[in-house]
């Protein structure tokens, strides 16, 4: 089973920026979406940003305009490049993979997740 792996998360100011990349152990052609999640301490996990296979994105509202998500399947790698980064951006990010829809997939393929703190 293709692994996912997460790297780049970090504590930064508010107004800054982070890049997270999710490297797969193998293809991720095969995944319809591949998207960002994030869990906050006493909050549910939520759907950050999700990618569709042939290019389709998807934002939660609260980052629309501030996170970008692109995938990379040559080198079986999505990103999620984070601007504008405010403290209710503080959260374990992960990454996640399987069928769609885009708005609500069904992760099968979970990272072990990259903290990001923001601080003011």
């Amino acid at each position: 089973q293709v692994q996912l792996v997460e790297s780049g998360g970090g504590l930064v100011q508010t107004g800054g920026s982070l890049k997270l990349s999710c490297a797969a152990s193998g293809s991720i052609d095969s995944f319809d979406v591949m998207g960002w999640y994030r869990q906050a301490p006493g909050k549910e996990r939520e759907l950050v940003a999700a990618s569709r296979s042939w290019g389709s994105r998807y934002y939660t509202d609260s980052v629309k305009g501030r996170f970008l998500i692109s995938r990379d399947n040559a080198k079986n790698t999505l990103y999620l490049q984070m601007n504008s980064l405010k403290l209710e951006d503080t959260a374990m990010y992960y990454c996640a993979a399987g069928p769609g829809p885009i708005q609500t997939p069904s992760p099968q393929v979970w990272g072990q997740g990259t903290q990001v703190t923001v601080s003011s």
